[in-house]
């Protein structure tokens, strides 16, 4: 997407930007593919930093697209390799923006296809319920799979965990899903 650029990254809610525009958050585990799906959104593979290394965004990463739409990359959550003391640092940090950012109309919750819900993410999902904030499922690493049959079975066992839940299945490698994505995205923009 012509326009998207780096807005700013915030370590502290002070230092989160002045809200001008719709923000759309993504969250998951570290390594699900958050910076990947952000990418293939906007149609720039360097965009959002990615990397195969879990927990490499540590702070809250805002990219403005367009004029009218902010895309907020979360840290990831479950990564092992960090201090408790940083890990209660980003929960607390994840859990300001979650909860006071008027901006915020949609959050979009990332699993990857080949692990489904995990408790980490059902207890955000439950969170979100909780905090009425609205919230859609992607499901990343779609391409991951050796076929159609597998990739079905993968969807099912995860339909299966949460049934209510609308599945986006998503590949940053093929482009698959980025449409259905992008209207989603559109319809909470508009609703905003």
């Amino acid at each position: 997407m012509e326009g998207a650029c780096f807005l700013r990254s915030a370590a502290r809610p002070e230092e989160f930007p002045a809200g001008n525009a719709v923000e759309v958050a993504f969250l998951g585990r570290s390594n699900v593919g958050k910076s990947s799906v952000i990418n293939a959104l906007v149609g720039q593979p360097r965009l959002a930093y990615t990397s195969s290394t879990p927990g490499r965004t540590r702070s809250i990463n805002f990219y403005r697209v367009g004029e009218k739409v902010v895309f907020v990359d979360l840290p990831g959550y479950g990564y092992a390799r960090v201090s408790k003391a940083e890990a209660d640092r980003w929960k607390h940090l994840i859990e300001a923006y979650l909860l006071h950012r008027r901006e915020l109309a949609l959050c979009v919750l990332l699993l990857d296809a080949r692990r489904g819900w995990m408790e980490k993410d059902l207890e955000l999902k439950r969170w979100l319920d909780f905090h009425k904030r609205r919230h859609v499922v992607a499901v990343t690493k779609i391409d991951k799979f050796k076929n159609q049959t597998e990739l079905r079975r993968g969807l099912e066992t995860i339909r299966q965990v949460s049934p209510e839940v609308e599945l986006t299945p998503f590949s940053a490698l093929t482009g698959q899903g980025v449409r259905e994505l992008w209207q989603t995205i559109w319809k909470s923009v508009t609703k905003a």
